[in-house]
């Protein structure tokens, strides 16, 4: 029997989940914490390769569908019970995701989150890009695997899927692939594959055909794995390979392991390793592929290594009794202040944190973040056993942790978040996942050449990084989510646009004829100048400004040309409406006389309706022309003689004003006639 403390274990740095995974299943470890009463959580196929996390997963209620049953997963989501789906890490086909968007547009308790690993994005946007009729596709994989079947859904065309270099040897010998001297070849490998077989089969590739179009687009992570398992193979007697038996990547790396000598074991958990005997051998190296959980290996570390107290692969509290400057430790918290953090480090020296090496936005508290009792895991910048102190960094832990995402996101060319913390020359310094900066040009900023830059300090905004420049720096774009997110609501506006629907904007720009309005989202419409007003009018200027306000409607629009016509005036603003809402024929109305003319005079009954009073009804009495009596300006009472609604013309009169305040008179004087004459009566009668 060998002797335990003479035995070596060493585990892959680059074991367990990789940077697709690990996000696939935080989505759906918050799905889980956050769900809503009644929420069904349920994955598009196996989430990732691993039985035991799947079969933790429907412990917890995570239930699984297949492509099949889709249809009635979605008729089954009610008001009672929503159904939240989630897309695996594998990515899948563009129809499947056509026909998740249409299910819930149609059903809006259905809703759906894509987990598409960022690798497995970025081949699907280089097939699409390529998916021509001068173009084939050539995929290098497993052809029934989640991530192959997604890829090929991209692309419309002729397409082969190669297991290894020496199947599409036979294929070309079997003339299956003879046709790419009239179509181009687009050659991309499983984000997985073996990187000796890749290398192996490009060579193949570009001796037997000199115009293909070849992509690396194995992922970083599993080239470094796999260099790491043959390199660690190699050093090692026994090799232990854990992973699921489902799963492409973890096969590879035991075909790795096995091709250096080694004697090798694959194995799902510890419980598969109960036949053997790691005191058979010195040194034994632990592997595991990218859809293991960690729990899972140090489950296998303490059973090959004989530990009894083994806690994490990341040296937990108490593994480290020794320090030196470039280790990474795991503290608790004992002390917290504004400005530092003290950890107990279980040695000999006490560990402390400086806010400045916690992170980079001065704004935020220490005390707001962490208190004690809390495990924080550091860099050890410097050790002083004089002092007793080591001084550690948090945001370098954070910022090596975090580079891949970065790195992922820049080859993805997904969309990510971040907070500016200063304006500097020449651009912005926004910090992205907490540790890592990004620099964004002044071009970049989407702030205009004159603006401020410094506004922007303190933002959080969207970017997308769009090139990487070792060591560590990373360049991104905020004007190009900009224009993005501008494009997309330009195409909602004009999916949307129908005539006669209302918008509100504000005037831009005036011209002669007409004023244009900013209906947002880069859209512009103009309202001619006979719909700015009902009266006429020489200019908009005589009733607009620019930067007013303004509600406006659709009259027509061309979406090819992106032209909309606008209307401003509405019936409600008619002032013919206005007048006949409030006035009848025979009611006396007081009018302002506007003008003169030989026939009569024109007076403004209301703002934008004139009415006439001809020559013949200004006075009792024949005038010769209407100045005799009236002047511009003057206010007189009138009588409504004639409303044409027809022709909307209004007949006004002075004169019959003039009659019945005569008339009335008149009667009384024949009353009092009346009543002088009854004396004389009874006089005669008397």
């Amino acid at each position: 029997m060998g002797n335990k403390s003479s035995r070596e274990v060493i585990v892959a740095k680059n074991a367990g989940f990789c940077f697709g995974v690990r996000r696939a299943a935080e989505q759906l470890e918050r799905s889980l914490t956050e769900r809503a009463p009644g929420q069904r959580i349920v994955t598009l196929g196996h989430l990732i390769h691993n039985d035991i996390y799947n079969n933790r997963m429907a412990a917890r209620g995570v239930e699984m569908v297949e492509v099949e049953g889709l249809a009635a997963l979605v008729a089954s989501a009610t008001p009672e019970q929503p159904v939240l789906l989630i897309a695996r890490a594998h990515g899948i086909p563009p129809q499947v995701e056509q026909s998740l968007d249409d299910f819930a547009a149609e059903n809006p308790h259905f809703s759906w989150i894509d987990c598409t690993c960022p690798f497995v994005a970025r081949i699907h946007r280089i097939v699409e890009e390529n998916c021509t009729e001068a173009h084939q596709l050539w995929v290098f994989g497993k052809k029934n695997h989640p991530e192959v079947i997604g890829i090929l859904g991209c692309f419309g065309g002729e397409k082969h899927v190669f297991d290894s270099a020496e199947d599409f040897v036979t294929a070309f010998e079997q003339k299956k692939v003879e046709n790419f001297c009239v179509k181009i070849p687009i050659v991309v490998a499983q984000t997985t594959y073996s990187l000796p077989e890749w290398e192996k089969s490009q060579k193949v590739i570009k001796k037997l055909c000199t115009n293909a179009v070849i992509f690396d687009t194995i992922c970083s992570v599993t080239e470094m794995r796999q260099k790491e398992a043959a390199s660690l193979s190699a050093a090692c007697d026994l090799m232990i390979v854990i992973g699921g038996v489902q799963s492409s990547n973890t096969a590879k790396l035991a075909a790795i392991c096995r091709d250096q000598g080694t004697p090798t074991v694959f194995a799902e958990s510890a419980a598969d390793l109960m036949s053997t005997d790691p005191s058979a051998y010195q040194r034994i190296g632990i592997v595991a592929g990218a859809s293991t959980p960690s729990d899972v290996i140090e489950e296998v570390y303490k059973t090959m290594s004989e530990m009894e107290n083994f806690e994490t692969l990341l040296a937990e509290e108490n593994s480290v009794k020794t320090l030196n400057t470039g280790d990474v430790v795991t503290g608790i918290v004992e002390h917290v202040s504004d400005t530092e953090i003290q950890l107990d480090l279980g040695t000999s020296v006490t560990g402390y944190i400086k806010a400045e090496q916690v992170t980079d936005d001065s704004s935020v508290k220490m005390t707001d973040l962490y208190k004690k009792g809390d495990k924080i895991e550091a860099f050890v910048i410097r050790v002083s056993d004089v002092e007793g102190v080591a001084e550690l960094s948090k945001k370098r832990v954070d910022s090596d942790k975090n580079w891949l995402s970065v790195v992922a996101a820049c080859e993805s060319g997904e969309i990510i978040e971040g907070k500016v913390i200063e304006a500097v020359k020449g651009g912005l310094v926004v910090l992205v996942n907490g540790a890592n900066q990004v620099f964004v040009p002044a071009s970049q900023s989407g702030v205009p050449r004159d603006g401020d830059m410094n506004a922007m300090v303190g933002q959080t905004v969207k970017l997308r990084v769009i090139e990487i420049r070792q060591p560590k720096k990373a360049i991104g774009s905020i004007r190009s989510v900009l224009r993005e997110e501008r494009r997309a609501k330009k195409a909602e506006f004009w999916a949307n646009i129908e005539e006669g629907k209302v918008y509100t904007g504000a005037v831009r720009s005036m011209t002669s004829y007409g004023a244009f309005v900013d209906l947002g989202c880069g859209v512009d419409g103009m309202v001619h100048v006979t719909e700015l007003s009902w009266k006429r009018i020489k200019s908009p200027a005589d009733v607009l400004s620019v930067g007013d306000v303004i509600t406006v409607f659709v009259k027509s629009f061309d979406r090819e040309k992106e032209k909309i016509s606008l209307g401003y005036k509405t019936e409600d603003t008619n002032p013919w409406n206005i007048f006949t809402s409030q006035y009848a024929e025979g009611d006396v109305v007081s009018v302002k006389i506007v003008s003169l003319m030989p026939f009569g005079a024109f007076a403004e009954i209301v703002d934008g309706v004139d009415g006439l009073i001809h020559i013949s009804e200004i006075a009792k009495k024949r005038i010769g022309k209407p100045e005799e009596v009236l002047s511009v300006g003057q206010i007189v009472d009138v009588k409504i003689r004639e409303i044409d609604m027809e022709k909307q013309k209004v007949g006004l009169s002075i004169r019959a004003l003039l009659e019945d305040a005569v008339e009335e008179p008149a009667a009384e004087v024949v009353e009092e006639e009346a009543a002088v004459e009854e004396p004389a009566e009874e006089t005669a009668e008397a």
